[in-house]
């Protein structure tokens, strides 16, 4: 998460379009993911992305503020929050995370931010649009409100669910 706030410094608060591209390779197989996408950050510590799928269905809901991770995947009807450092002792369980970004010239803020978990064959990108820097975002950006119906589970039952390779 760091390196995602470094990234965006610079702004007090950045509101973008983005399209999500997952290559990853499971059972041998590589598989590719095409979403669209909706991020939001507020400096400090506050960041959101919503992904969907390229008809327009919500996939997710991700949302990380002041140390505290919310993840709502509304096909499963499940939501996930805990602490962002059980996440983060998850991912570095996993090896080496590589995060790199580009920028357009004369630009402080990514139009393109790369992760790349090297041992688990898994590359995401993210391409930013219509980014808007330090622009007055909704009061309610980063609020999380459980849909009805949702089952909320701790962030642990979700990372117990991956298994090591």
């Amino acid at each position: 998460m760091a390196k995602l706030f470094e990234a965006f410094s610079s702004a007090e608060s950045i509101q973008a379009r983005a399209s999500i591209r997952i290559d990853t390779v499971r059972d041998g197989q590589e598989m590719n993911f095409l979403l669209n996408g909706f991020l939001l950050y507020q400096k400090p510590d506050k960041l959101r992305l919503l992904g969907y799928h390229p008809l327009g269905m919500g996939l997710f809901d991700a949302l990380y503020r002041n140390g505290e991770f919310f993840l709502l995947i509304p096909p499963q009807k499940k939501a996930y929050t805990g602490e962002i450092s059980q996440f983060e002792d998850m991912m570095e369980r996993s090896g080496p995370i590589e995060v790199s970004t580009e920028k357009d010239e004369g630009s402080e803020i990514p139009n393109r931010i790369r992760i790349v978990m090297v041992e688990k064959e898994t590359r995401i990108e993210f391409r930013l649009k219509n980014i808007s820097v330090n622009s007055n975002l909704p009061e309610d950006s980063f609020q999380w409100v459980v849909p009805e119906g949702v089952e909320v589970r701790p962030i642990a039952k979700l990372l117990k669910g991956k298994k090591p390779r």
